[in-house]
């Protein structure tokens, strides 16, 4: 997560011989760029049945010992592990022909950067070639820009090319991956490399598809929209695509002296622009060209596969301030696409779609056979009753109160007014939904809610049995099964929750920072990733201001943990450098490599760096400028990760 804007929170947010420490430049791996293939319907890290089982026999599933907590300007992994970097912000992702070299003072232009890896990592997911553990694509969101460390002389002389450059740092890359012997590389050149930014036309499909609100001067039509921005978390589909969510996509709009409208204001769309763009790239004046506004908060779908695919918005899943999608399939073949809002008090969703997946076929890949699937179907806002039991209430034009009266002239407009859609049908208002996981073959879903410290202050919503703790620095992760009883599928419209664990340290004096963690303890859980074994790995973002001090005193930088859910033991598996955001998580087929995201290392309170100090905070990972960037995680015994 970049920055709240709704809510204008900032996002500023021991020594032990068993410890790999990869900050020394010989123990990195520098890969070199582009994509491959994916194969048959499998969803990667998926629960197997035998995982399930595991998990509810309470067998042991860790199988390493778990790190103390660090404050150190480095990653940590356990004893037997080796992390490597690979794919940092400002490598070439191997364009045959075009491949500038990263330039250690920021002087790379607008156009260079425009085929090299983004600014700040997120979400990723490795797309094996024919099958390969051992070659494949990895594709990752960039989330937003630093432009302190993006510039030479930061935001000084604020020009059109700045702008030109900030936007080729954002969006998605897909570059291709080799592992030869122990090393992982970059493949570069690579037919597949690629960069979606700012600017690349992307199809807007499904219901909200030319409708009046997405109709523009300069696409009249209301079909192509220029580019995706603040992608964040990511899911991949059985089909081989890509699924990225846009998030924070109103800091991007300035209305200037224009006054909101009831619309634009429950959006947050404020008089002036966190990132400026609008100073020279018209189209975010949002006073001139109010409904450009509207096409941002959607989840688009990318064939890696196919680079000259054009990626589409997928209208249909609604629009919010997107945290990423994960997508089940019910038992007769359906998608279901989970979703959550990153920001305080707002809401869960999930779409069912009406179709079944199709295979491949007919000179079809099966990614193009499923091109118009998430076009049409129901999508579901969810309410997390007292009981321990739930709803899933459709956004459905003409149902309850989402009738013309009450502003939504049609279905497109519900679902580009689909907070105000949530409002209406009394959607629970969550502690800031995050990364969801998925247990198949249980039919079980996890959500992180990552904190909220504005539950329970005045003029606030508060606490419920959802979200239970006030002032909640902490966060927490729910989990729901669907269905009232036994044997429910992923349509079903009726839930089962409660929660998983509450984060905190026990140590903490106030009784709602403490938690109930059993095990390593951490605040703020983020990323999340289920295993083929059943491990749920957790990942944390607490904020620049929240880390190593106060409640956070005990609990280090960010990192990322284990969590057996048979045991009910959390063990912690890496730490990450200064200020940083551990992301993003991907496994090979064969789970012996794993890939992170380590993002904004060294980030300021202000989510801006000065240029005169680049490194302030950190000099991860090379000992200069401080870079998101990709991290391979493998046993030195070439064994399943967390076995």
């Amino acid at each position: 997560m970049a920055k709240d804007f709704d809510t204008m929170e900032d996002s500023n947010r021991a020594s032990n011989p068993s410890i790999h420490d990869v900050s020394d430049p010989a123990r990195r791996v520098w890969l070199q760029g582009g994509l491959a293939a994916f194969a048959g319907a499998a969803f990667g890290p998926l629960m197997t049945g035998c995982a399930t089982a595991g998990a509810r026999t309470g067998a042991p599933l860790l199988g390493f010992k778990g790190i103390p907590a660090s404050a150190a300007d480095r990653i940590t992994v356990p004893d037997g592990y080796v992390a490597t970097v690979i794919a940092a912000w400002g490598e070439p992702i191997g364009v045959p022909g075009q491949m500038p070299a990263w330039r250690e003072d920021a002087s790379a232009s607008a156009a260079d950067q425009a085929v090299q890896m983004g600014m700040h990592h997120d979400g990723i997911h490795f797309f094996p070639l024919a099958g390969s553990s051992t070659r494949g694509l990895l594709t990752m969101n960039h989330e937003y820009t630093d432009d302190g460390l993006l510039h030479a002389d930061g935001m000084a002389t604020w020009s059109a090319e700045k702008v030109r450059k900030a936007q080729a740092a954002h969006g998605i890359a897909v570059i291709e991956v080799e592992r030869r012997g122990d090393a992982w590389t970059m493949v570069r050149p690579s037919p597949y490399a690629r960069r979606i930014t700012a600017t690349t036309p992307f199809a807007i499909g499904g219901p909200a598809g030319g409708h009046a609100l997405m109709k523009t001067a300069a696409d009249p039509a209301g079909r192509t929209a220029l580019g995706t921005f603040n992608n964040c978390a990511s899911g991949k589909t059985p089909w081989g695509t890509y699924l990225s969510g846009e998030e924070n996509f109103n800091g991007y709009f300035a209305l200037g002296d224009a006054k909101p409208d009831a619309h634009q204001q429950r959006w947050g769309l404020r008089k002036t622009a966190f990132y400026r763009w609008n100073e020279h790239d018209e189209r975010f004046d949002a006073a001139k060209h109010p409904n450009e506004f509207n096409r941002f908060g959607w989840i688009v779908e990318v064939d890696p596969m196919d680079p000259k695919s054009t990626p589409v918005k997928r209208t249909a899943l609604g629009r919010a301030v997107h945290e990423g999608a994960w997508v089940a399939v019910t038992r007769d073949g359906r998608a279901v696409v989970y979703s959550g809002e990153d920001s305080r008090f707002e809401y869960i969703y999930k779409f069912v779609s009406r179709d079944r997946i199709a295979p491949a076929g007919n000179g079809l890949t099966q990614a193009q056979a499923n091109r118009e699937l998430l076009d049409h179907g129901t999508l579901y806002v969810a309410r997390f009753d007292a009981d321990g039991t739930g709803r899933w209430m459709p956004l459905v034009h003409g149902t309850g109160p989402l009738t013309g009266a009450k502003g939504f002239a049609d279905q497109g407009e519900v679902l580009i007014k689909a907070r105000q859609a949530s409002d209406l049908l009394g959607a629970t208002k969550m502690d800031r939904p995050e990364w969801l996981a998925i247990d198949q073959q249980a039919r079980e879903v996890y959500c992180t809610l990552t904190n909220n410290t504005a539950r329970g202050a005045k003029g606030q919503p508060g606490v419920d049995a959802a979200n239970p703790r006030a002032d909640n620095a902490m966060g927490q992760i729910i989990r729901w099964k669907e269905g009232a009883a036994a044997g429910g599928d992923f349509d079903a419209t009726t839930m089962r929750w409660d929660h998983l664990v509450l984060a905190g340290d026990p140590a903490n004096e106030r009784a709602d920072a403490k938690g109930n963690i059993k095990g390593d303890i951490f605040g703020s859980p983020d990323g999340l990733m289920l295993d083929a074994r059943g491990v749920l790995w957790v990942q944390t973002d607490a904020s620049a201001t929240q880390l190593n001090k106060g409640e956070y005193a005990r609990i280090g930088n960010n990192q990322m943990l284990a969590f057996d859910r048979g045991t009910g033991e959390v063990r912690r598996f890496l730490t990450g450098p200064v200020n940083c955001e551990i992301t993003g998580a991907t496994l090979t087929p064969d789970g012996t490599t794993m890939f992170i995201n380590v993002q904004h290392p060294g980030e300021t309170p202000s989510d801006r760096s000065d240029p005169a100090e680049p490194n302030k905070f950190s000099k991860w990972p090379s000992g200069g400028r401080p870079r998101s960037a990709t991290v391979v995680i493998r046993r030195l015994d070439g064994g399943v990760i967390g076995a």
